[in-house]
């Protein structure tokens, strides 16, 4: 039987890369989903209404999710497996009219922009899709190298340059968290200060992280929290913002701030769909949900955190677990 599902706004349904197990119709309230553009880089947003599906094209391929769907106010949303959808199309010819519609237009879009990208002919489409991310980062046009060697470790993750895409992706993650989605541009020469003026001490990232998880572990969450965000706000060293970014979920999940927190590891995984501690920040989302009664969407982390692969004897695996089993009693 379809399940309803109750989401929050600013919760994450699936996100980019996510296993596409399942179509979802929107009942009420307002759903988004967030792509990146194959020319540009920059993120579309594409409002899901009432009474529409989506989901539909990564679950019937049976390939990862290409996109990242948000709620954008609570919303109420109809959970199908694929058995469960492929009987409601067969007896409904519309729906399957609707989205014939919906796949044709995407389409044309996409091959429109492949092609005023790709300008040679006969180019074989594994090393076509590499060389234009390497295009992208060479030009240092970071967003379109991260979208482009995403959608290439998608579809060719067992591919020649798989291991160098990988490499290339979390390089340009790191370069988009320092300049963000726009190259950089050359620094102007700095200005000599006065003699007399003194010089201005530069901002110790690495110093800064270290004394707000020792903050963290003397129980004092609002400092820490205020620590971190020190740190991204000066967008320093990406190294430090992005892990400045996982630890300022756990201040609020510690804080009791169970929604914002939820608000805030989605965010992040939404820029930083590999971010080191994925797992650990979805495990916090699936508490953020058992504590304020959403039992159903903690389960549902849990499942997922569990399907991704880890190294064995993880001591996130084993936390998820018994988390599960907890629930499933």
């Amino acid at each position: 039987m379809p399940k309803s599902f109750q989401f929050k706004a600013g919760s994450l349904i699936y996100f980019q890369g996510d296993n596409a197990d399942k179509v979802f119709i929107l009942q009420n309230g307002k759903v988004s989903l967030v792509y990146q553009d194959i020319e540009t880089g920059e993120d579309v947003r594409d409002q899901v209404q009432p009474g529409e599906f989506f989901g539909v094209k990564s679950a019937l391929g049976r390939y990862s999710r290409e996109e990242n769907a948000i709620a954008l106010a609570d919303s109420s949303v109809m959970a199908l497996t694929l058995p469960e959808f492929e009987q409601l199309a067969s007896s409904n010819t519309r729906i399957i009219m609707k989205m014939l519609k919906v796949f044709s237009n995407q389409m044309r879009r996409i091959h429109t922009q492949v092609s005023s990208i790709m300008e040679k002919e006969d180019v074989n489409p594994e090393e076509g899709l590499f060389g234009l991310g390497e295009y992208y980062f060479k030009n240092k046009r970071y967003s379109q190298a991260k979208y482009v060697f995403s959608r290439y470790l998608t579809y060719y993750p067992a591919g020649k340059k798989s291991a160098e895409a990988a490499r290339n992706l979390d390089k340009a993650e790191i370069a988009i968290a320092q300049y963000g989605s726009k190259s950089p541009e050359k620094p102007a020469a700095p200005r000599r200060p006065p003699a007399s003026a003194p010089q201005e001490k530069e901002f110790d990232a690495a110093g800064a992280y270290y004394d707000a998880v020792s903050l963290i572990s003397q129980e004092k969450y609002k400092e820490a929290h205020q620590g971190f965000k020190k740190i991204i706000d000066i967008n320093g060293d990406p190294e430090w913002t992005i892990k400045s970014s996982y630890e300022i979920g756990r201040c609020l999940f510690f804080l009791a701030k169970y929604n914002d927190c939820i608000k805030h590891y989605t965010a992040m995984l939404v820029q930083y769909p590999r971010h080191p501690d994925i797992r650990d920040a979805m495990f916090y989302i699936g508490q953020c949900h058992e504590r304020t009664g959403n039992q159903g969407h903690a389960a549902a982390f849990y499942k997922k955190i569990l399907a991704m692969p880890a190294d064995a004897g993880d001591g996130t695996t084993t936390k998820t677990k018994r988390a599960l089993e907890a629930l499933e009693e």
